[in-house]
């Protein structure tokens, strides 16, 4: 188990006990340990679109409105990313026109919803914050608190899904 794609970033004490769960196949029980919850609601773009529509009103009133919220079927987790954000400017007459929009992989809608929000929380925060730095994270942490942990928990929840694949 010395490749954990999603794991790179996190020290080897981290990913040794990964390791060792998936060895053991408990990584999948200590998942559902932590999300109890059966699948969430938020399955349809209209409903994606409502859920980040809220967490925006919440915590980013003054930035600029979300035109467009969807599972994106095109984005894959591996070759792409688990999320995009994009602003598009357009000139329409005299005035430039953005529009903000957000696109989650498709094949994250069984993701516990807490992971689903740390997913969303993300892309909203790029929003505000187009870098990976200090204050972004910090956004992010105000948007989520348990932000970094729900990071991880989505990092482990790809790694088992990945493990189960490959089980057959």
């Amino acid at each position: 188990m010395s490749d954990l794609p999603y794991l790179r970033a996190y020290p080897q004490t981290v990913r040794q006990q990964v390791s060792e769960l998936l060895l053991a196949n408990k990584l999948g029980e200590v998942l559902s340990r932590r999300y109890p919850e059966p699948r969430h609601q938020v399955q349809t773009d209209k409903s994606l679109y409502d859920y980040t529509l809220g967490l925006k009103r919440q915590f980013l009133k003054s930035s600029e409105p979300l035109s467009k919220v969807v599972f994106d079927p095109k984005l894959h987790i591996i070759h792409n990313a688990l999320g995009t954000h994009s602003q598009v400017s357009r000139v329409q007459g005299g005035k430039l026109k953005s529009k903000n929009e957000i696109r989650i992989c498709s094949q994250l809608k069984q993701l516990p919803l807490p992971l689903l929000k740390m997913l969303v929380v993300h892309e909203l925060a790029h929003f505000k914050e187009k870098d990976h730095n200090k204050a972004f994270y910090q956004l992010c942490q105000y948007m989520e608190p348990e932000y970094h942990q729900l990071e991880l928990d989505l990092r482990l929840f790809l790694t088992w899904q990945e493990h189960q694949a490959k089980q057959g």
